[in-house]
Formats: C-alpha cells, sequence, structure tokens
C-alpha cells in the first residue's frame, strides 16, 4: 500500500485548504485513516482519524474548523481545513492503519500547509 498527499500550499490565516490522500491497492475500506501534522521542532501529534465505518475523532485543536472524509471508492481520504490559523501551520501526513492480520500502518510522505497572518 502506497499513499499520495496532495493539496498543501500557501493559505492567509482565516482560510481554506483542502487536502487529499489517495491510497493504492484494494484493501482501502479496511483501514483506519488518519491525518497527522508536524510543525517545525514539534512531535507530530494527530489531526484527525475516520475509521472504515465512518467513526470520526479530532483534535480539540481542530474540532469545528476541520473535516475529515473518506471516499471508498476513489480511495480517498480529504481532509477540509477552514479558519485555518498560524499554529496549524506544519507537515500534514496521511496515515492508513489496520490492526488485525495482515497489519497496516503506512505513512504518506507529507505535504506543507503554510498559513500567513
Amino acid at each position: 500500500v502506497q499513499l499520495q498527499a496532495s493539496g498543501g500550499g500557501l493559505v492567509q490565516a482565516g482560510g481554506s485548504l483542502r487536502l487529499s490522500c489517495a491510497a493504492s491497492g484494494n484493501i482501502f475500506s479496511s483501514f483506519v485513516m488518519g491525518w497527522y501534522r508536524q510543525a517545525p521542532g514539534k512531535q507530530r501529534e494527530l489531526v484527525a482519524t475516520i475509521t472504515s465505518g465512518g467513526t470520526i475523532n479530532y483534535a480539540d485543536s481542530v474540532k469545528g474548523r476541520f473535516t475529515i472524509s473518506r471516499d471508498n471508492a476513489k480511495n480517498t481520504v480529504y481532509l477540509q481545513m477552514d479558519s485555518l490559523k498560524s499554529e496549524d501551520a506544519a507537515v500534514y501526513y496521511c496515515n492508513a492503519r489496520r490492526l488485525w492480520a495482515p497489519v497496516y500502518n503506512v505513512w504518506g510522505q507529507g505535504t506543507q500547509v503554510t498559513v500567513s497572518s
């Protein structure tokens, strides 16, 4: 399985971006998909996850501003980011995880989000 993230860029504070992450293979629907981010000098942190059944979890810092969704027919997970703040600037990574055999924990290459004030 390979993940290809896209959609990052430069946006003004208060603006919006939509990240996409496309997965190869035909077992996408069995994964928990997630978005994580890492700012310079900080640890990678959870942004949001969505299970195959559609259960969603958000970090408190993005609740009400970010929306994660998935399209199993397109093998793609999305992260709609609205009302962006300077503290949202980071490299965003998508993740595919499955906890039963065969186990998967796959990371995409990351996409940079820069927020100007």
